[in-house]
């Protein structure tokens, strides 16, 4: 194996799990991970942390990413609802009872809670060293060469119009399946303490939060922000009402030094948040010199930088409830996205047990 790369993003730490890893810190959730999260179930009770997979509703929130759309499976050119029933297999044999369903859905998968696999977000940045930046992603992965656009399929433009995104051939969502995603969640709530209204959260004020709650991070652990975003959401009832939203919950302060370095410090598997991009998304940033910088600067030091998966939009009130009524923070978090080779992100259904 020989690394990808002569020069490394400042504050990244590429090559941390061998010059291959496509992991990242996930793979700090291991055996005794697992261990320690089956260890905090005590009631056997169940939480599912994801929105229905139509919700937000539209493309308002986001234009590029389009609701679950539902087709029937076609037999012999004609639906089972153009015919008005289920498949029948009384045609091949009248003693046959058996009558069946089947569809297909084109969506974005990231349109309600996803993961973010480590193909999603990478940077313009020189990592041969040649003075000429390349478009690279964790671990020096390389954009048009392991990472690869997605192939447009005539199907899916026959169903809907092609909304064509960047997959991985590397990096992508089915490594974080195939590791598996079960171990000990904490759950730190922002809501609780700050409100819904909209917020950046930066290191004082989260380790504030965390010593008001007395929440200690440790290595593994699968980190959930609770903001109350995806409850306010869940309530407009699919018609996402965009002056609310964007006055709505807290989310993590990305242009914080001090925040950014404690998140790869303390050694998080993963940052989930029930909001749309865990980080704050702030106007675009005025200076009075032009200033070479990220969009999503969370994204880039989680994603890019190191290896730390993204879970965006979770449903995460129920539980926070609980475990606050509880006097607890942890639990077990099993949270597999679809093992769907290249994808860049996928949906998912998680579920907490306590």
């Amino acid at each position: 194996m020989s690394r990808r790369w002569v020069h490394a993003p400042e504050g990244s730490h590429w090559g941390e799990f061998g010059p291959d890893d496509q992991r990242g810190r996930m793979n700090l959730v291991t055996p005794e991970k697992v261990l320690q999260g089956i260890a905090e179930v005590r009631h056997g009770r169940s939480f599912c942390l994801s929105l229905p997979l139509d919700v937000p509703g539209g493309q308002a929130m986001n234009p590029r990413r389009i609701a679950p759309r539902r087709y029937a499976v076609t037999r012999d050119g004609r639906s089972a609802g153009q015919q008005g029933f289920c498949w029948s297999y009384a045609s091949e044999d009248p003693e046959l009872t058996d009558v069946v369903n089947d569809d297909l859905v084109l969506m974005s998968l990231q349109y309600s809670t996803q993961w973010d696999s480590l193909a999603h977000v990478g940077s313009r940045f020189d990592a041969d060293g040649d003075g000429i930046d390349e478009a690279v992603f964790y671990n020096g992965f390389r954009a048009g060469a392991e990472i690869r656009p997605a192939r447009e399929d005539a199907a899916a433009s026959e169903a809907h119009a092609r909304y064509p995104e960047p997959v991985a051939g590397a990096l992508g969502i089915e490594r974080l399946a195939e590791h598996g995603v079960q171990g000990r969640g904490v759950l730190i709530d922002l809501a609780h303490h700050l409100g819904r209204t909209r917020q950046a959260v930066g290191y004082d004020a989260l380790m504030r939060i965390l010593e008001a709650d007395r929440i200690t991070i440790e290595p593994g652990d699968m980190v959930c922000l609770h903001t109350g975003f995806a409850d306010t959401l869940l309530a407009m009832n699919r018609q996402p009402d965009l002056d609310v939203l964007h006055a709505t919950g807290s989310g993590l302060d990305g242009h914080d030094r001090r925040l950014l370095d404690w998140i790869v410090d303390v050694r998080l598997a993963c940052l989930i948040a029930d909001n749309p991009a865990v980080e704050l998304v702030v106007p675009k940033l005025q200076h009075p010199q032009p200033l070479r910088r990220p969009r999503l600067p969370l994204h880039e030091h989680c994603l890019f930088k190191n290896g730390i998966h993204l879970g965006e939009l979770w449903y995460l009130t129920e539980l926070a409830g609980w475990l606050r009524a509880h006097g607890r923070s942890r639990f077990l978090l099993t949270a597999p996205p679809l093992r769907l080779p290249g994808a860049v992100g996928s949906p998912v259904t998680p579920i907490a047990t306590v």
